[in-house]
């Protein structure tokens, strides 16, 4: 089918296997062009970016030789428009002009996802969503208190479009995608029903261009174009991550987890670095050497450990404290951004510490980091896995060594952070199986962090920033080319009185355990909330979920299978494979863990029944009760303990399935 611009009456087209993606009229120009005047502030990883543009044009005039048209605005050549293969390349020829909007084709009611790791919508019809990475807010909904008071607070409320992991790829219900190259700020713009705009601060600008017969192949190429995962090991599928952060009493409480029966695969204690109590709650110690009085003898704790097979997972982060030994090495190397003033370290204040900002543009540091703390500090004593956590806060207004515009550089620091990680397991032969879960990303993470972490949700079932995200994350995540997600069990944030109920725990266990890997943690206010060791109602309750897992494992590995050679995720939109059904685009709150199940989990405080779509031809088997439901829209009970769960009867795995009934009430 034709690829390529083509002229029509009233102005050109450019075709992609004989579908529209660009279309440039009169009444629609392709091309808009503006001078930006930015601002932007940060505190804390919360960012307020405006913009103030002028002498805004859209070039009508235009002339078509070969693979390229240049756009011209009275009589002088103002924008270029060049295909090669699949990318069409975007070049603004006036001079001054930094804000390049292109106009994508759009089509009556067309569906469009994508724009990375999105916590609030799946489809992003109607709304604009900002390519920046940062933290994602606390409450994430305007018309609450609880963002209300964050705001106030450092700009720390959040937006439905705030996420630690924005990409610039965008996928149609007519199986296009197309990805934006540029790693400067972005936005994906669908409040026009006419055209999907992608607005680049910059003067020019890359554009891939894909196209499918199905959402299936569509997405198994953006993960091929970004690259594949490995598949996970055997151990972080086959149990529960416990995660404790108690210092040495953290040993003695896993062993109430198991006594219950829970299946375990590893022990993740994110304080092994030791800790700092400030406002926000009980914070780490960034510092990343063990905390030798916290934890006495930890190699030979994690050895013992792994003597029954359970692993040891520990934590950390870009950044380094102040205050802290590893500090006065990295400023003697040379090791940290640097203020544009001066030769002096740039400090960041990450809430009542401050730390330097690692450079990892230069070779050096991306080394020194990798062996130094990641291989000695962690790897070398037997640690299987970490939270590498943050990667969004990079200023923009620090001095890099490579000179690099950090404005540019900012949505990249995430890549690089999971470069570094993916360096160090890979030095002791470690790649596909000591795991590390990032929540930070950008476009081509997926080729270095093997797992995603949902973020830091609320403990509550609030809309925007509650239980729920973690579901739209996984879908979201999963359509750009990320196979494996999971969450925090149990929640995270915990401020104003937000506190976990029992209610809330239950239903985490029952979404987590349908995800690859099952992890919990004791959130920022360990003390205030309730914990799954708190009573012996919630330790039977995890372990319980926790065996429905490890029942899973089988499965899992077939999903890793899937994800390794057709690119598809373990969490997936009903309409990856239902895609004649429109009513199934922009379903969220329900998902197919792989193709042969399907997982409706309960996201409504106080609900004990929810409306299940069943797509398809065929009917659908309930794994508790094994009723038999045909495809179709059903309110099915849900009391806790009995999340609505369905499989397909002609799947490979239905006796495994059927076993997952008796797993529960064992």
């Amino acid at each position: 089918m034709e690829t390529g611009f083509i002229a029509v009456e009233d102005g050109f087209d450019l075709l992609l296997a004989g579908r529209v993606v660009l279309s440039h009229r009169e009444t629609c120009p392709a091309v808009v062009m503006a001078r930006g005047n930015p601002a932007v502030e940060m505190v804390r990883g919360n960012f307020r970016i405006e913009d103030a543009p002028a002498d805004e044009l859209a070039p009508l005039d235009w002339s078509l030789v070969g693979h390229a048209v240049t756009l011209s605005h009275l009589g002088q050549p103002a924008a270029r428009l060049e295909l090669s293969g699949n990318v069409l390349s975007v070049t603004l020829l006036l001079p001054g002009y930094d804000r390049l909007h292109l106009r994508f084709h759009a089509e009556p009611g067309e569906t469009v996802w994508g724009g990375g790791e999105q916590m609030s919508y799946l489809a992003l019809g109607g709304r604009a969503f900002p390519m920046w990475t940062s933290e994602p807010g606390v409450g994430r909904d305007k018309s609450t208190e609880l963002t209300r008071l964050m705001d106030e607070a450092g700009m720390a409320g959040g937006d439905y479009w705030n996420t630690n992991y924005p990409q610039p790829t965008f996928l149609t219900s007519r199986w296009l995608a197309v990805h934006c190259r540029a790693e400067a700020y972005s936005v994906i713009d669908c409040t026009d029903p006419a055209f999907h705009r992608v607005e680049v601060w910059s003067s020019a600008a890359e554009f891939e261009l894909y196209a499918a017969d199905d959402p299936q192949d569509l997405v198994g190429q953006l993960s091929a174009r970004f690259g594949r995962q490995p598949p996970l090991p055997d151990w972080a599928i086959g149990g529960a991550i416990i995660g404790l952060k108690d210092g040495a009493r953290s040993f003695e409480r896993l062993e109430r987890f198991i006594k219950a029966g829970a299946a375990v695969s590893g022990l993740w204690c994110e304080d092994w670095a030791g800790i700092r109590e400030t406002s926000f709650g009980r914070r780490l110690f960034w510092d990343w050497r063990r905390d030798r009085q916290r934890y006495p003898d930890l190699p030979e704790r994690v050895a013992t450990l792994a003597a029954r097979g359970i692993r040891f997972l520990a934590y950390a982060n870009p950044y380094l404290a102040v205050d802290g030994i590893l500090y006065e090495e990295a400023q003697a190397g040379g090791h940290f951004c640097l203020r544009q003033d001066s030769d002096a370290v740039y400090l960041v204040d990450f809430g009542e510490f401050d730390c330097g900002v690692l450079d990892f543009t230069r070779e050096e540091t991306r080394a020194w980091f990798a062996e130094k703390v990641l291989g000695r500090e962690m790897l070398d004593i037997g640690i299987s896995g970490w939270m590498a956590d943050f990667g969004e806060y990079l200023p923009t207004d620090v001095r890099l060594a490579d000179g690099s515009d950090p404005m540019e550089a900012h949505n990249r620091w995430p890549v690089l952070w999971a470069e570094v990680n993916a360096r160090a397991v890979a030095s002791r032969g470690k790649t596909g199986d000591a795991v590390f879960f990032m929540r930070a990303g950008f476009s081509g993470v997926q080729a270095h962090c093997p797992l995603l972490w949902a973020g830091d949700q609320s403990v509550d079932f609030t809309r925007h920033d509650g239980i729920g995200t973690v579901i739209t994350a996984a879908l979201s995540a999963g359509l750009v080319g990320n196979a494996y997600s999971h969450s925090d069990c149990g929640g995270y944030t915990s401020l104003h009185g937000n506190v976990r109920t029992v209610e809330l725990m239950q239903r985490w266990c029952e979404l987590a355990a349908f995800a690859p890997v099952l992890r919990s943690h004791e959130g920022n206010r360990p003390d205030d909330n309730l914990q799954y060791d708190s009573s012996e109602e919630l330790l039977n309750c995890f372990a319980r979920w926790s065996r429905v897992h490890a029942h899973l494992a089988p499965y899992v590995r077939h999903l890793c299978d899937e994800a390794q050679e057709l690119g598809l995720p373990a969490q997936r939109p009903l309409f990856l494979h239902y895609p004649d059904d429109p009513a199934l685009f922009a379903v969220q709150d329900q998902y197919l863990y792989g193709s042969d199940l399907l997982v409706a989990p309960v996201i409504e405080e106080g609900a004990v029944a929810r409306r299940v779509i069943l797509p398809g031809s065929q009917p659908w088997r309930n794994v508790w009760t094994g009723e038999l439901l045909p495809p179709g829209t059903h309110d099915i009970p849900a009391p806790i303990g009995r999340p609505p769960v369905f499989h397909r009867p002609g799947s490979a795995f239905a006796p495994l399935f059927q076993g997952l009934a008796g797993v529960v009430v064992e």
